[in-house]
């Protein structure tokens, strides 16, 4: 029977996590990977990467990756998602943002280390949501000064 060690992630999630970000060696030392390439394509090309980092996700989740891992794979999936969506920088960001093996490296973490990745990962997750939450608070500020000044201006 040729089962997975349980402190390794499955060998399937690794072959493709360095399919998509690492395959393809430039001069120099830096890998890119078929993530990146794909992405070149308008619209589609995003959305595809987007649908391999999601099943990589769920590989991570039927592998045990803790919630509070999960959380912060989403999040790079996100960071990758939304900036590589913008054209040109978007593009170079994903040659070099590589959120898959950033994933991966948190499964192993998980995996190898259960309590300690959890405490950091729980830490890392307050910390984003305290951004979040402060970065909301901030543009409801904006707006209302925005709009405070508009009425203003307009009476």
């Amino acid at each position: 029977m040729n089962q997975q060690p349980l402190n390794r992630p499955p060998a399937s999630l690794e072959r493709l996590s360095r399919l998509m970000d690492s395959s393809i060696p430039l001069p120099g030392g830096y890998r890119i990977g078929w993530d990146g390439i794909i992405g070149l394509i308008p619209g589609v090309g995003d959305l595809a990467g987007l649908g391999i980092s999601v099943y990589i996700l769920i590989g991570a989740h039927n592998a045990g990756a803790s919630t509070a891992t999960l959380l912060r794979m989403i999040l790079n999936v996100i960071v990758e998602t939304v900036v590589g969506a913008i054209p040109l920088i978007g593009d170079i960001f994903d040659f070099a943002f590589k959120a898959n093996n950033r994933n991966m490296s948190l499964l192993r973490q998980q995996l190898a280390d259960p309590s300690a990745v959890r405490v950091q990962s729980q830490q890392r997750v307050w910390l984003a949501v305290a951004i979040m939450l402060l970065s909301v608070a901030l543009i409801v500020y904006v707006m209302v000064k925005l709009v405070a000044a508009a009425i203003s201006i307009l009476f």
